[in-house]
């Protein structure tokens, strides 16, 4: 069975979902090599890597990009094509050209979430356009899943639901670097990591720590990653003394280190379909506090991850988040939770497995290499 995977964005999961496949089918991925370059070590060696210059969206060397890229697909030959996002705008001038071959696209949200600049910047259009072309999709939740059946126009059995893989190889480095808890040991470290946009519950995390008072000793607050400026919402706050803000993007050894020094790792978010970060903290052993939107609580409750609250209520954020800050058994349950999920049901390869079965019963007939 031969695979070829096309992306740009977003790494840690094309990662992820490339070393999942690995040990099932003969795989084959396209990158952007400025993307993918200096993560190699990070890629399973059985993954055949082609890494390609990949032009920005609005520049005219897409045209001859996407003749490069149509030469590739033609000499792999592969069974089943799967592109691993579909908000990168030209792929849809490409898929017509690809023939007979099955095309399976990720959708990771099926609409737009409030406030994020980033993704706002390509045309709605575009994304729409390559899910609808696509032969099938792949979703992470239930609820996922009858949003695009309806939105893409897609029939039953068309929009298939696989868990989002563990995001492993910040856990793998911290294990390399030797890293251990650099933090106090006395302090209770709460970690908000990644894109923070709107929707990502930030004024619901601030509001949250100025509700607690005194109740959490020690409390320490990490927020990581680029987007909005945390201090621009400083009179949220209720003690700045408390933050730790890292505001831009986080190298890949702080990030281990910041994920090794939480005790919490906190998704308060206001409206999302998943979160990569909740599937990036699991690896590391960590409890999730998080707030009922999306597939979060679908995810999170079954496999006794953490803590689900409503979203948009500070008060309760801060009662949960005192409440496991003052049960360290409770907490080591959830940790050990958390690892052995991301060991087992929810890592890379397990997911990749039941793909591969699915690839399988996609491919044109014609196409289908034996199994190895």
């Amino acid at each position: 069975m031969k695979i070829l995977l096309i992306c740009s964005e977003p790494v840690d999961y094309t990662i992820a979902w490339a070393n999942g496949l690995a040990p099932h089918a003969e795989v084959i991925a396209i990158l952007p090599r400025q993307r993918y370059d200096h993560l190699r070590e990070w890629i399973d060696p059985r993954v055949t890597l082609m890494l390609i210059d990949w032009p920005r969206t609005r520049s005219l060397l897409n045209i001859a990009f996407l003749w490069q890229l149509t030469r590739r697909v033609r000499d792999v030959q592969p069974d089943v094509i799967h592109l691993l996002s579909n908000t990168t705008v030209w792929l849809n001038a490409a898929v017509p050209f690809w023939g007979d071959i099955p095309v399976v696209t990720t959708v990771h949200d099926v609409a737009l979430h409030p406030g994020d600049r980033e993704t706002a910047r390509l045309p709605a259009w575009s994304s729409r356009l390559m899910a609808r072309q696509s032969s099938h999709l792949v979703v992470h939740g239930a609820g996922l899943k009858s949003a695009a059946e309806q939105v893409f126009r897609k029939s039953e059995g068309h929009v298939h639901v696989f868990q989002h893989p563990g995001i492993a190889r910040y856990a793998q480095l911290a294990t390399r670097l030797g890293l251990s808890r650099s933090s106090a040991p006395d302090a209770f470290v709460v970690l908000l990591f990644g894109r923070i946009f709107a929707y990502k519950g930030l004024s619901t995390l601030l509001r949250a720590e100025a509700c607690l008072g005194d109740r959490i000793p020690n409390l320490r607050i990490v927020i990581a990653g680029r987007g909005d400026n945390p201090d621009d919402y400083r009179h949220l706050m209720g003690d700045r003394a408390r933050y730790d803000i890292r505001h831009g993007f986080v190298e890949d050894a702080v990030a281990a280190q910041l994920f090794t020094d939480a005790d919490l790792v906190v998704l308060p978010y206001d409206e999302a379909s998943q979160s990569g970060v909740l599937h990036l903290a699991t690896t590391f052993g960590k409890p999730i506090l998080a707030t009922d939107v999306g597939e979060l609580r679908a995810t999170i409750e079954p496999n006794g991850l953490g803590r689900i609250v409503p979203p948009g209520r500070p008060d309760l954020l801060a009662d949960a988040m005192a409440e496991l800050a003052a049960d360290p058994d409770t907490r080591a349950r959830l940790a050990a939770n958390a690892r052995a999920w991301s060991d087992g049901a929810n890592a890379p390869t397990t997911i990749g497995q039941s793909a591969t079965a699915l690839y399988r019963q996609l491919a044109v007939p014609s196409h289908v290499t034996p199994p190895n």
